[in-house]
């Protein structure tokens, strides 16, 4: 099996994590330490001022308006297009730049992962960078250096948050299962960034609606329509408005995550919500069920050992590189999620790559309603019944909890399922019986 490491040491700390460049297994073979890009932007007033709407989300806490010091997206190359992502201060809100091959007029673009800050002398820099100015991209193993005619900025590579890595792989999971809503054109589309309400406005919910008007908000549910909670966290995208060329809407009628996606030139934006304002992407247990299988641990293993930063990662062709069915390489894929290592694109419906530091521990450490399923089994605690399954208290007295299933899926009587549903994905006790028929249901 091939194996990888970092060519600069990756350290978790207690602040966070520090990212080592990733060496790439490209469709080259591997490159121990890869440059990912250099070369100069065919827009660089739209790759200037996505890199500003990053730096204003990741700075911004929008449950309870705060703003932080939190500037550093994580940017991912993989060959054809490159990448950057980050979260809110307040974990609710995901954005994603992705700048395609029409982004660059010329330069050589590589493989690997890195994160950097974007620190005030580089927002100064970004924000002066006019339609037609010159502005150059350097991405490797240094981090990230940007140089137009006048200024020439550095930005080395700095701590990741750790709860970075859970949001990433529930962000991917969230996304995955999100229905297209609807697409609007250019005029549409600004005309609804230009009326969000700002970051420090009160939570505004509705439904949004595509006619002929164009993008309206609905305070009841409408044929076509997508719920959205807190609109004030879309307010990021404003700096975008000159270039927006196109909205497309991820999400449905009832509350739930959506993902908003704003076509530009040579590049989209992704912003994802949570269904609350309060609510961050890292504790939403989207990928428990897909982690409780038998085999994915192993299945995650080989399928990593595959991966070269697939912009589209193809399941048949990688089921058939793993000898492995499609069933086995999505729940490896989750596990993969898990640890930070691929991401959905609601655009391609597909996963991609993303290289981060393997941590073996990190699923149990971040899932500990899994761990506690694991326990249930271990000690006999769940048995089968009439119509059913009876799961033992782990702790104290009382009555057995009991896991049924329906045709919207499982239910249980415990407290955990009676407060928050399947909204936060299932509980230790549904976990158990799952692990126990093993029923990806």
């Amino acid at each position: 099996m091939t194996t990888r490491t970092f060519a600069r040491g990756s350290h978790l700390g207690e602040d966070g994590l520090t990212l080592g460049l990733a060496p790439a297994l490209t469709p080259g073979g591997v490159v121990d330490d890869p440059s990912f890009f250099h070369g100069f932007a065919a827009h660089p007033q739209v790759l200037a001022r996505g890199l500003l709407t990053l730096a204003d989300v990741t700075a911004t806490r929008y449950f309870q308006f705060t703003p932080t010091s939190q500037r550093d997206p994580v940017l991912t190359a993989h060959g054809d297009r490159l990448r950057a992502e980050c979260f809110s201060a307040c974990n609710s809100v995901y954005a994603r730049l992705d700048l395609l091959p029409d982004s660059f007029d010329s330069g050589r673009m590589s493989h690997g992962t890195t994160n950097v800050d974007i620190g005030l002398a580089t927002r100064a820099a970004l924000a002066r960078v006019g339609r037609d100015r010159l502005l150059h991209l350097d991405v490797g193993s240094d981090g990230l250096t940007l140089s137009s005619p006048t200024d020439t900025i550095a930005e080395r590579p700095v701590q990741m948050p750790g709860r970075w890595v859970r949001a990433l792989g529930n962000v991917a999971q969230l996304h995955h299962a999100l229905a297209p809503g609807f697409t609007v054109g250019t005029a549409a589309a600004r005309a609804f960034v230009a009326a969000l309400p700002a970051a420090t406005a009160t939570h505004r919910t509705g439904w949004l609606v595509a006619d002929r008007s164009g993008v309206r908000v609905s305070s009841r549910a409408a044929p076509g329509g997508v719920h959205v909670a807190g609109l004030h966290r879309l307010s990021a995208a404003k700096r975008l408005l000159p270039h927006v060329a196109g909205l497309t809407m991820h999400g449905g009628a009832e509350p739930g995550p959506v993902a908003v996606e704003l076509a530009l030139p040579g590049a989209r934006l992704v912003l994802g919500l949570t269904d609350e304002a309060w609510r961050g992407h890292s504790g939403e247990g989207a990928l428990l069920a897909a982690l409780a299988g038998a085999t994915v641990a192993e299945d995650a293993d080989l399928v990593s050992a595959l991966l070269a930063f697939e912009p589209v990662i193809d399941i048949p062709a990688l089921a058939r590189a793993a000898a492995l069915d499609e069933h086995r390489v999505r729940d490896a894929l989750a596990v993969l999620a898990a640890d930070g290592r691929v991401g959905w694109d609601a655009h391609d419906a597909a996963w991609f790559h993303r290289e981060l530091p393997h941590d073996p521990e990190r699923v149990d450490k971040d899932n500990p309603r899994l761990v506690a399923a694991r326990r249930l089994v271990a000690d006999g605690a769940a048995t089968p019944t009439a119509g059913g399954w009876s799961v033992r208290r782990q702790r104290g007295d009382g009555p057995e909890h009991r896991v049924t299933h329906g045709d919207a899926g499982p239910r249980c009587t415990c407290t955990w399922y009676l407060t928050h549903g399947r909204g936060r994905g299932p509980c230790a006790h549904v976990l158990a019986v799952q692990i126990l028929t093993e029923d990806p249901a």
